[in-house]
């Protein structure tokens, strides 16, 4: 018989967000008629800009036509893409990306669970605690975090605690560790990293030969100026960081899918043997083996967000999010919980009374809201709970007013 990779066997339960979609299903076969507002997955709830549809509407009669039809595209993503991104992402702000050095790809959650492949097994991974669970996961499948202990860790990864008392910015390891994952502005904890903690990072890394896997997916979100957008506007930064990026929280590609990530060739590991080599090789090599491309109608999609029209319809998406997290701020202040985050980002972090999953169900069922609990990003995540702000605006008011009204707290 067939042997299973046993990693498998050592994630606990199930998948986050799969376990809480398995809870408000039962709650809904119980309860037929509960009128339920979701502020729980960070899915965005708004359509995708006017511009973006334009294009992919022209690139599908585009693909109706012998004399302009695309198959098979360049798996690291169409030219006029790359020079998109490379010029309004990174030239505009002073960040000199060259166009290989960015991988077109179906999203930044792929490419932060399918980076770990190009790292040894014997790579130490730092991840902060509150953390997004694909990166733990990911190293979990991956053979290179030991067994689950009694406290809720993995025996062979480093922990970077996130808490009140810091200000939710992760410490520095106390030991040297290899893969660092950062995230920020933060999912879960809508808090960012200011400038200062960000150089911190980068000059570890580069004193440690580690690297830093950079989760930029909500910068789009950055509203204060000592908050960098990019990790590479951290001077040395390009020697010791990949940094992901996505279109879906940005321009609301959640379901057309698009994202890339960017490797400069400067970013170097180590082989066994003791050579020097380049990351951005590699990965373009599993790129290449294990990927097709982006489509080509989303492609064009993704670039009409860099066009004059793109960027003003964008950033009003975002603006409605982001009144959304004030909504949210304000009401959970008003009756007297203490929340933060929702600020540089769309997540709110609020701190629970009781037990994060006991919270979950309460919520469920006095207010008939579903959020997402703490435990699920980790055990520094007990007694927290994140609300998300890509709600319909009007279902997000109500969700305020049913717990200032229905929630016993």
């Amino acid at each position: 018989m067939v042997t299973v990779n046993d990693n498998y066997l050592k994630l606990p339960g199930n998948y986050l967000f799969a376990e809480i979609a398995k809870r408000v299903k039962a709650y809904k076969a119980s309860n037929p008629d509960a009128d339920i507002i979701s502020l729980g997955i960070g899915d965005v709830t708004r359509p995708l800009p006017k511009a973006c549809i334009a294009a992919m509407t022209e690139a599908v009669q585009e693909m109706g036509e012998a004399t302009t039809f695309k198959g098979y595209g360049p798996e690291q993503g169409y030219p006029f893409l790359l020079e998109a991104i490379r010029k309004h992402n990174y030239l505009d702000h002073g960040i000199d990306i060259a166009a290989d050095e960015i991988f077109v790809s179906d999203g930044a959650k792929s490419d932060c669970g399918n980076i770990q492949e190009i790292f040894g097994q014997e790579s130490r991974v730092a991840i902060t605690d509150p953390v997004y669970p694909v990166y733990l996961d990911t190293n979990v499948m991956a053979g290179r975090t030991g067994d689950l202990q009694a406290d809720g860790h993995f025996a062979g990864v480093t922990y970077l605690p996130c808490t009140e008392e810091n200000n939710f910015a992760p410490p520095l390891p106390k030991e040297k560790v290899d893969i660092i994952y950062l995230c920020s502005p933060n999912n879960p904890t809508g808090t960012a990293l200011s400038r200062a903690e960000l150089t911190k990072w980068v000059a570890y890394a580069r004193d440690n030969e580690a690297i830093i896997l950079f989760d930029a997916a909500y910068q789009a979100f950055i509203t204060e100026d000592d908050v960098p957008h990019s990790v590479y506007e951290i001077p040395g930064a390009k020697d010791v960081a990949i940094e992901f990026r996505s279109f879906s929280k940005t321009a609301g590609f959640t379901g057309t899918r698009c994202g890339y990530t960017v490797i400069p060739s400067s970013v170097k590991g180590r082989a066994a043997d003791g050579r020097l080599v380049h990351l951005r090789s590699l990965w373009e090599r599993r790129h290449t083996t294990k990927f097709n491309g982006t489509a080509y109608i989303v492609q064009r999609g993704a670039a009409a967000i860099f066009t004059p029209e793109g960027e003003k319809q964008v950033r009003a998406n975002i603006a409605y999010y982001q009144e959304n997290a004030r909504t949210i701020l304000a009401g959970l202040k008003k009756v007297g919980l203490t929340a933060y985050g929702g600020i540089n980002a769309p997540y709110i972090w609020l701190k629970t009374p009781v037990a994060s999953w006991d919270f979950f169900d309460r919520l469920l069922q006095e207010a008939n809201i579903v959020g997402t609990p703490g435990a699920g990003f980790g055990p520094c995540g007990e007694n927290y709970f994140r609300l998300t702000a890509f709600g319909d605006k009007e279902r997000t008011k109500e969700a305020m007013e049913r717990i200032a009204t229905r929630l016993h707290v």
